[in-house]
């Protein structure tokens, strides 16, 4: 492992129009320099790709956490993105990562239009 460390890695959408939400929940949560951001079109809809990027994050700059926060009405995920789906989809994440990296501890959100952030347990 590099001498480079990052509390996190961050999962995140793309979708253009919860941008700044995100942005201000990363800068409440996290100081600057301390993530890695990983934002593809449905979160971690393309599991294989966010745990490709997640194993980097770990080997290269030694991550203790790892955050995955997907979004109502996710163009990316379509008529299939209902609230159960993306539950379901989220805790398969994390039960995988922590199947894979014991060591990770994985925090889960799903982000409302509104900006409203809920955790899931």
């Amino acid at each position: 492992m590099s001498e480079l460390k990052a509390r996190a890695v961050i999962a995140t959408c793309i979708d253009y129009r919860l941008q700044n939400e995100i942005d201000d929940w990363i800068s409440k949560n996290f100081k600057p320099d301390t993530y890695d951001r990983i934002s593809l079109a449905g979160g971690i809809k393309n599991l294989d790709i966010v745990l490709d990027q997640i194993k980097i994050a770990r080997d290269l700059h030694g991550i203790e956490k790892v955050i995955l926060i997907n979004h109502e009405d996710c163009g990316a995920y379509g008529a299939d993105g209902t609230y159960e789906k993306h539950l379901h989809d989220l805790k398969a994440a994390e039960n995988k990562i922590e199947s894979l990296y014991p060591d990770l501890k994985v925090n889960i959100y799903y982000l409302h239009l509104d900006g409203k952030f809920k955790k899931i347990p």
